[in-house]
């Protein structure tokens, strides 16, 4: 007998990659890194010599506040 299928657990705070933070916008590259030179965008975080990421908290908070606005 299967059992029913559980979505994925995302931990509650983990570091996204570009290509997901442009997934879960809508922006492109340039538009994030536009907004962030503006302070309206959260700010990357170096996780590396050569990587960034950006906190899932702060991703969403933003995404929240701008659905909020609407």
């Amino acid at each position: 007998m299967q059992s029913p299928k559980q979505p994925l657990a995302h931990p509650a705070r983990h570091i996204l990659r570009l290509n997901e933070v442009m997934r879960r916008t809508g922006f492109r590259r340039a538009h994030i890194y536009n907004l962030m030179k503006l302070d309206k965008f959260p700010h990357a975080r170096r996780i590396g010599l050569r990587a960034v990421g950006w906190d899932s908290q702060e991703i969403e908070q933003w995404i929240a506040a701008r659905l909020d606005r609407s």
